[in-house]
């Protein structure tokens, strides 16, 4: 599996770019999977639902299935949270993988900037990051997009993965 994020600070754009990336790149005819970091506890169960009281109950994994889709739910515990390694081997093949987030790994990334936060840009301080894309004119050693040129982002990212 082929492998590139977006990264970028908070309200930078990068869930946006994310959601777009997807669309036009499994519109191309491409298998795409996503990862997305959280910092922060999350919870994608609900009290009072089955699967919920599962867990509660001290299941480390619960697994809920229907048809249309399922979900693992695993629980940390005392456990140090995965890496970004470990959790690309819980996924299906694909041509490629989204990852959100992720700013520190060592994968090739795009970041997402937006002027009016007020952040610094990470990409001078990180060769990983391989253009970056942005909502004002920025002068780099590596490549800028337009935030919102999707197509032109896919097909850097594309071209850099070799698909």
């Amino acid at each position: 599996m082929k492998l590139y994020g977006v990264t970028g600070w908070k309200n930078a754009g990068k869930t946006g770019l994310m959601e777009r990336l997807v669309t036009e790149i499994t519109g191309r005819g491409h298998s795409v999977s996503t990862v997305k970091h959280a910092h922060h506890t999350f919870d994608v169960d609900h009290p009072g639902k089955d699967s919920h009281r599962h867990r509660v109950a001290g299941a480390t994994e619960v697994l809920l299935a229907s048809r249309n889709r399922f979900a693992l739910m695993h629980e940390l515990r005392e456990e140090d949270e995965p890496t970004l390694e470990t959790l690309l081997g819980k996924l299906a093949p694909v041509d490629l993988v989204l990852v959100e987030g992720y700013k520190r790994d060592r994968h090739p990334k795009i970041e997402a900037f937006r002027a009016e936060t007020g952040n610094d840009l990470i990409a001078p301080g990180d060769d990983t990051i391989r253009a970056v894309a942005s909502d004002s004119a920025l002068d780099l050693d590596r490549p800028v997009f337009d935030l919102n040129d999707t197509q032109a982002i896919a097909d850097f990212i594309l071209a850099e993965v070799g698909l």
